[in-house]
């Protein structure tokens, strides 16, 4: 089997009930990037790259297209059934830009199990839980109405939350993160706090110091992994790394030495599905807890990140977040991925599950083949 077509779709995802406030930015409407790859035997396999806007990470919509067009000219004959092959092909065309060879990768996945006729899951190594939990990320937002929509969450039957803080005075974050506790104390329910790379290290350990009796992890709260690196053992709270785990080097440093609890890890930043196997596997090997989602994007790499999410030992699965319920459209309204009191259930079909409908992306910004 050969890559026969490439073709590159923009998309318009507007946020419903928007805009969605991280410490980094507000977003109201983000433009995702679909690659449809067509093989020689006329099977389709789909992938998506959907940054957070410019200043989320190193990675924007243009700059996905701009990489996809150095790279796609030249994978017109691969081997879609290899994907280290694959990636390795990549990497020879192009350095870096990980968020957009993950859209090719998700893609050959995605084709390579319809191809064998099993589930990508199966192709990743087998499937631990056919319902995958997720997880509830709030927003920026007023102390109160932040630990109302917690309580309301709790209630809907996620297992897990992730309450955002940071760029403001640490003193509404130490607040916000009590009031939550108040609501949903005894419940059984694992608490998260992300600062997304915004606090000093001086406001991380005042927080930490603040709220001894509430147990949550720290969600990548400084910058850099050196300033992290120099919060291990003087804070009372584990710290998971989400922003600086940007590749795979890097999760093994992090791993090998100690400088991290867990992880949030993003699919696209990590290079794809078989990159995300090996994240896995690494923390696996560590006994850390991880996260498998993405920063955004519909129904495409829904489905990529619950068919790895699957696979996770489920002592260490932290959960799969999924944009779901800030998209209007579904771009499979019957097979579309969907939270159910906070689950997710694994697609059935072959592949990653979804037939998304292409009339909704209109023409292909970029075509090879």
């Amino acid at each position: 089997m050969r890559i026969a077509e490439i073709h590159v779709y923009a998309h318009d995802l507007p946020v419903v009930d928007g805009p969605y406030t991280i410490a980094s930015s507000t977003v109201w409407s983000l433009q995702t990037t679909l690659v449809k790859i067509v093989a020689d035997t006329g099977l389709i396999g789909w992938g998506e790259t959907c940054p957070v806007g410019p200043t989320y990470a190193p990675s924007h919509a243009l700059g996905a297209r701009a990489a996809l067009a150095e790279m796609a000219p030249a994978l017109i004959g691969a081997n879609p059934l290899q994907p280290l092959m694959l990636r390795r092909q990549m990497d020879g065309l192009l350095c870096g830009h990980n968020y957009a060879k993950a859209a090719i990768d998700i893609a050959a996945h995605d084709l390579m199990g319809k191809h064998y006729g099993v589930r990508v899951a199966e192709l990743l190594g087998g499937v631990a839980s056919e319902r995958v939990p997720s997880y509830y990320a709030t927003g920026i937002g007023e102390p109160t109405e932040i630990a109302r929509i917690a309580a309301e969450k709790v209630a809907q039957g996620f297992p897990r939350l992730q309450i955002k803080i940071g760029n403001r005075p640490v003193d509404i974050d130490i607040e916000t993160i009590r009031k939550v506790w108040e609501r949903i104390k005894g419940t059984g329910v694992r608490l998260a706090v992300d600062g997304n790379r915004s606090l000093p290290a001086r406001d991380v350990l005042r927080l930490s110091r603040e709220c001894p009796d509430i147990p949550f992890i720290l969600e990548q709260p400084c910058n850099t992994l050196e300033e992290i690196e120099l919060l291990k053992g003087r804070v009372l709270h584990g710290i998971y790394l989400d922003e600086s785990g940007v590749d795979l080097s890097t999760v093994i440093r992090a791993a090998g030495q100690g400088l991290c609890d867990g992880f949030g890890m993003k699919l696209t930043r990590i290079g794809g599905l078989a990159a995300m196997a090996t994240f896995r596997d690494i923390c696996e090997a560590r006994a850390l807890p991880h996260t498998c989602d993405d920063a955004w994007g519909g129904d495409i790499i829904a489905a990529a990140c619950t068919q790895i999410g699957a696979t996770v030992q489920p002592r260490l699965n932290e959960g799969v977040w999924i944009a779901q319920p800030y998209i209007a459209t579904p771009y499979d309204p019957e097979n579309g991925i969907r939270i159910t009191d906070g689950y997710i259930d694994l697609p059935k079909r072959a592949g990653l599950g979804i037939s998304p409908d292409e009339t909704l992306f209109g023409s292909p910004v970029q075509q090879y083949g």
